[in-house]
């Protein structure tokens, strides 16, 4: 072989080696671009919403790719107004803003000696109120918020005692002031105190008081003893048994 062919050789092996370097280098700047095209991929998903990946989606639903996942946003924002459970029985319920009371039901319903009605509801321990109601309209209404409760209805004389019994009868009034003899064998010494304030001291078989009624500006009534008694404002006193 000659020089000539020596050199012309050693230049066809430098080109070969440049080549080869020149392909391995295009090879791995792709590499490079690819990997951090996934890290950026990576970078902006966790700028924005975070997604959630289900594994079992199927490669069909993945684009085609062959990939086995589906990628799944999942909005983290408030879901708008709620509503709120239901309150339990007599309380308050809520429902998106709108506030609504239940109203209460009688407990029972008396018909009085002149056919007007009692609605008796209860409001708390020992506690009830009776509202007269005579065709729809609204007459008067008791409650033993201090005690017995009582009302002079023109000639008729309603009872509501602390358990929530009614009691009405008709008849058997005394004017006051005086001392007067009920029903039952009790006695009421009844005095005017001031102007549609009378009171009246119930005393029992043996001379002792045993009860003392106050009706100022309002009538009052007593359970004595199932002995039920009404003094008006008015100084008018009554019973039944």
């Amino acid at each position: 072989m000659t020089k000539r062919h020596v050199r012309h050789t050693a230049r066809t092996l430098r080109a070969t080696r440049t080549a080869r370097s020149a392909g391995l280098l295009a090879v791995a700047a792709v590499a490079a671009l690819s990997l951090t095209a996934c890290q950026t991929g990576g970078d902006d998903g966790a700028a924005g919403a975070r997604t959630k990946v289900s594994a079992s989606a199927p490669a069909s639903e993945a684009g085609g790719n062959g990939a086995s996942a589906q990628t799944v946003a999942r909005s983290e924002a408030p879901t708008g107004d709620r509503t709120t459970a239901p309150a339990a029985a007599g309380g308050t319920t809520t429902t998106s803003g709108t506030t609504s009371k239940a109203v209460a039901a009688p407990i029972r319903t008396v018909t009085l000696v002149d056919g007007s009605k009692a609605e008796v509801y209860r409001v708390g321990t020992q506690r009830y109120q009776a509202k007269i109601v005579n065709n729809g309209d609204l007459l008067a209404t008791l409650d033993t918020k201090k005690g017995d409760d009582g009302l002079d209805a023109n000639g008729m004389y309603v009872v509501l005692t602390m358990g929530g019994e009614v009691r009405s009868w008709m008849g058997g009034e005394h004017q006051g002031p005086g001392t007067f003899t009920l029903a039952g064998g009790w006695k009421a010494k009844v005095t005017k105190v001031g102007e549609l304030h009378y009171r009246a001291q119930i005393i029992g078989r043996e001379g002792a008081v045993e009860a003392t009624m106050d009706a100022n500006q309002h009538d009052t009534g007593l359970d004595a003893n199932a002995v039920y008694i009404v003094l008006s404002a008015g100084g008018v006193i009554s019973s039944h048994a």
